[in-house]
């Protein structure tokens, strides 16, 4: 995420009115906003594999799963920004009737990069904790079949889950969900770690 230069802060007004014009979207974090890279295909397939399976496992429920083109807000932290994937149940909550931005996600999943995977690990799921609604994190290395699924346990506190084989589940409440690795690394195709030639080898 690269910050844009601008001289002066930007209202929320100004902000959506940038990108209804421009070409890339961006972030905006009281008053500044920030260049949002494009993806890679693991990226994109990875987003594509968790939103079609996800569709079809919430076909006969109340929740709906949207990806990377929805704004969440965050109020307490003045924070506009695109989830990768996120999840509604019930009505959606608009900010200001904008049919754009949502404030009420249960469930948010990012795909890392090396770029973003300090800022999801970090100060970006600090921020998305501060959504009442949010109930389920999940982040998705794009490198190696490894998931890190949080969900919000029913004292106050946030669990981590762990997950390094296809052939291992999610299993997630409030939506009901079941997700396997394999259904959400489908067609992707990990880089080979380059080895060492003995020449290098000490």
């Amino acid at each position: 995420m690269q910050e844009t230069a601008k001289k002066t802060k930007l209202t929320h007004e100004q902000y959506f009115a940038l990108e209804e014009k421009s070409e890339t979207r961006h972030e905006y974090y009281r008053g500044n906003i920030f260049d949002l890279a494009g993806g890679s295909v693991n990226h994109n397939r990875i987003i594509r594999n968790f939103t079609h399976f996800t569709f079809d496992k919430l076909r006969e429920s109340s929740c709906e799963v949207f990806a990377t083109e929805l704004k969440v807000f965050i109020e307490s932290a003045d924070l506009f920004t695109y989830p990768d994937v996120l999840v509604i149940c019930g009505e959606p909550q608009f900010y200001k009737k904008r049919d754009d931005t949502i404030l009420n996600p249960v469930l948010i999943a990012e795909v890392l990069s090396e770029s973003t995977k300090n800022y999801d690990r970090g100060e970006k799921f600090f921020f998305y904790r501060q959504i009442p609604s949010l109930r389920h994190y999940i982040l998705i290395d794009q490198y190696s079949p490894h998931v890190e699924y949080f969900r919000l346990g029913e004292d106050g506190h946030w669990v981590l889950s762990e997950f390094s084989r296809l052939n291992d589940r999610l299993q997630i409440s409030a939506p009901d969900l079941n997700l396997s690795l394999r259904e959400l690394y489908l067609n992707i195709v990990f880089e080979k770690k380059k080895k060492k030639s003995k020449r290098n080898q000490a």
